[in-house]
C-alpha cells in the first residue's frame, strides 16, 4: 500500500515568491515613483558671483542666474519638471513688510522671469509665495502689537501684501504659486487677486499642513533668515492632527489647487490621512532637516545615502502623496532612470 501524499506543505503561505527577483519586484510593486513625481526646491540669492553652497545643506546651493539655470537645465535632463524658486535678497533689500517680494526687479520675481523665459512651458515654474525672506523681522506677515504690548503677526493685514506677492509671481511667469505664510484666509485671497489680474490659469499649490518644526533649522541659513524667535503662533502645533484635516479643508474650500504637508518624514500619519479625503492633489515637502539629516549620516559612513534616500522618498509616496518637493530630487531622478 502506497504512503499517502503529505499535503501539509500546501497550507504554507509563501508571499516570499513575489519577492524572488528585481523584475518579480518590480511587477509587484504596489506604489511607483517617477522622475516627473519630484520638485526640486531652488534659492536664487542677489549679492553673489558665483553659486554658494550651504553648509548645512552640502550639495545645495545658493545660486547666481547662470548657475540657476544650469541646474534647472540638469533637473529637466533627469526628468524633473518642477522647480521651486526661493529668493534670497540682501540684508540692505529688506524691510518691515518685505517689500521687495512685490517689486518686479527683486530677486525672486528675477528669478522667475528667468527660468520662464528659458524653459517655457517645458518646466513648471513654482514660487515660494510668503514674505520670511523678505522682512527684516524674518517672519511671514506683519508684525505688530497686542492690546498688551506683545509683538504679533497680523493676519489680516498680511493678506493683501500675499495677493500683491501672487500676482507679482504670476507676471514673472510663475505657473504655480506656492502660499507657505500659514494665515487664515490666504488662499481664497490670492485667488481672487489672481483672478481680478487675468491670471485664473495660476495654480496654487497651497501649504496647508504646515508645522511649527525644529527640521526646518537648515533652511534659515538657506535663505538668510532674520528670524529671531519662533512661529509657533501661525505654524501648526506639532502634537496636532486633526487642525490639519481642517486647515486642509478650508484651503480646498477656498480654491487650493494642490494641498501640502510639511514636513514630510516626521508627519506621515497626517500624509495618509489628508490623503485620504483630499479631492485635489497632495504633496509634501522633504524639508532640509530631513536632507541634511540623510546627508550627515552618509558623510560619516553610517547609512548608504543613496540607499536611504530612495527608501525615504518611496515612503513619502506610500504615504500618499503625489508630489515630493526634495532636495534629492535631480539625484533621486537620475537613480531612478538608470534602475
Amino acid at each position: 500500500m502506497s504512503t499517502p501524499a503529505d499535503y501539509s506543505h500546501h497550507l504554507i503561505r509563501r508571499p516570499r515568491r513575489l519577492r524572488a527577483n528585481p523584475a518579480m519586484r518590480e511587477l509587484t510593486a504596489e506604489t511607483t515613483l517617477r522622475p516627473a513625481d519630484l520638485i526640486l526646491p531652488m534659492f536664487f540669492a542677489d549679492g553673489i558671483t558665483e553659486p554658494r553652497e550651504i553648509t548645512s545643506m552640502p550639495g545645495v546651493h545658493q545660486h547666481t542666474e547662470e548657475s540657476l539655470l544650469r541646474a534647472v537645465h540638469e533637473a529637466l535632463d533627469a526628468g524633473v519638471r518642477c522647480v521651486d524658486l526661493f529668493g534670497v535678497p540682501v540684508d540692505a533689500d529688506k524691510d518691515a513688510d518685505g517689500s521687495q517680494a512685490w517689486n518686479p526687479e527683486g530677486v525672486l520675481n528675477r528669478g522667475l522671469a528667468a527660468v520662464r523665459k528659458e524653459f517655457g512651458d517645458d518646466v513648471l515654474v513654482m514660487a515660494d509665495t510668503c514674505l520670511d525672506e523678505f522682512t527684516d523681522h524674518g517672519h511671514c506677515g506683519v508684525v505688530t502689537t497686542d492690546r498688551h504690548g506683545a509683538a504679533v503677526v497680523d493676519n489680516d493685514a498680511t493678506l493683501p501684501l500675499y495677493q500683491q506677492m501672487a500676482v507679482a509671481q504670476a507676471r514673472a511667469g510663475a505657473h504655480i504659486v506656492s502660499p507657505s505664510g500659514m494665515m487664515d484666509g490666504q488662499i481664497a485671497a490670492i485667488r481672487a487677486a489672481l483672478d481680478a489680474e487675468g491670471f485664473q490659469d495660476v495654480a496654487i499649490m497651497a501649504y496647508s499642513a504646515k508645522y511649527a518644526s525644529a527640521f526646518f533649522g537648515p533652511f534659515r541659513e538657506a535663505v538668510g533668515s532674520s528670524l529671531q524667535g519662533d512661529r509657533r503662533t501661525y505654524q501648526q502645533d506639532p502634537a496636532n492632527l486633526r487642525e490639519s484635516l481642517l486647515e486642509v479643508e478650508l484651503d480646498i474650500a477656498e480654491g487650493a489647487d494642490f494641498v501640502m504637508v510639511k514636513p514630510a518624514l516626521p508627519y506621515l500619519d497626517v500624509l495618509t490621512r489628508v490623503a485620504e479625503m483630499s479631492p485635489v492633489p497632495v504633496a509634501a515637502y522633504q524639508v532640509s532637516g530631513e536632507y541634511a539629516m540623510i546627508q550627515a549620516a552618509g558623510r560619516n559612513g553610517w547609512v548608504d545615502t543613496d540607499a536611504v534616500m530612495m527608501e525615504s522618498l518611496i515612503s513619502i509616496k506610500r504615504a500618499g502623496a503625489n508630489q515630493i518637493l526634495t532636495y534629492f530630487a535631480t539625484e533621486a531622478a537620475r537613480k531612478l532612470n538608470n534602475r
